[in-house]
């Protein structure tokens, strides 16, 4: 799992507090579990927060504003997408505008990028209720 230093996580827990519309209204549908998926929110890892992380299939999903597409941000962003892949992380970008016009198509987006990685095998059902992980 990815870890961050105490300055991170101090960092995550403060934009867990000032999370954007598209990032609370992503947040609210995660937090059903859709598919039995548990993600993350505003979770460090090293020097980056990431928007949501899904440890189970490895999956990073950013919410991409306008500012992302400004200044050195694509530089930075690509930057921050190669160090997670060198850890076997995915990442996946969904702009924010797609999460404010269609939260349905972005969350099954979500879900069947993160999905595609079961074993066809390995997945038997729907997840065990929570605490009986």
């Amino acid at each position: 799992m990815l870890h961050g230093p105490k300055k991170t996580q101090d960092f995550a827990r403060q934009l867990r507090r000032r999370m954007s519309l598209p990032e609370v209204l992503l947040w609210q549908a995660l937090r059903c579990r859709p598919a039995g998926l548990q993600f993350r929110r505003q979770h460090p890892a090293s020097i980056y927060v990431l928007d949501f992380f899904c440890p189970a299939f490895n999956l990073v999903v950013e919410v991409d504003g306008e500012g992302h597409a400004r200044g050195d941000r694509p530089e930075q962003d690509a930057a921050r997408d190669d160090w997670l892949r060198t850890r076997g992380v995915r990442v996946l970008r969904i702009p924010a505008q797609t999460i404010l016009c269609d939260l349905e198509a972005a969350l099954g987006h979500i879900v069947v990028t993160a999905r595609g990685d079961y074993p066809s095998t390995g997945f038997a059902g729907p997840p065990p209720p929570p605490g009986e992980e």
